[in-house]
């Protein structure tokens, strides 16, 4: 499975990128191929601050619905239009064009309490 090094991750498998104040967010390879195949996401929270680890929406696969969990405190401010007709995408391509929200953050120094690549790789194995 594919972990980038350059980004950080959060044990509910989601994955975070961070440029400036802004950071994009997603599900990692293991969550996407845990799931199956991704048939719908419901993203709600567009505009709305929420705290670390709140839901900011669900994605719904051929056997089971999984929430989604904001990795650090923050706005959303954009939410991948291309998955809402293509959630296929999260499948294909989960670190590319499979993101699902841009955010603005609270306090960047935040995401340094997420794990690394080699952290995020031994919790899943």
């Amino acid at each position: 499975m594919n972990y980038p090094a350059h980004l950080k991750y959060t044990k509910d498998h989601e994955w975070i990128l961070v440029e400036g104040n802004t950071a994009t967010v997603g599900i990692t390879d293991f969550a996407q191929r845990e799931l199956g195949d991704i048939v719908f996401i419901d993203i709600n929270a567009m505009g709305k601050a929420l705290a670390a680890e709140e839901i900011f929406g669900t994605v719904e696969a051929v056997k089971t619905v999984s929430d989604l969990f904001i990795p650090v405190a923050g706005t959303i401010i954009e939410i991948n239009a291309a998955i809402e007709s293509n959630p296929e995408l999260v499948n294909s391509d989960p670190y590319g064009e499979g993101w699902m929200i841009k955010m603005t953050l609270d306090n960047a120094s935040d995401v340094d309490g997420l794990m690394t690549a080699d952290a995020y790789t031994a919790l899943v194995g």
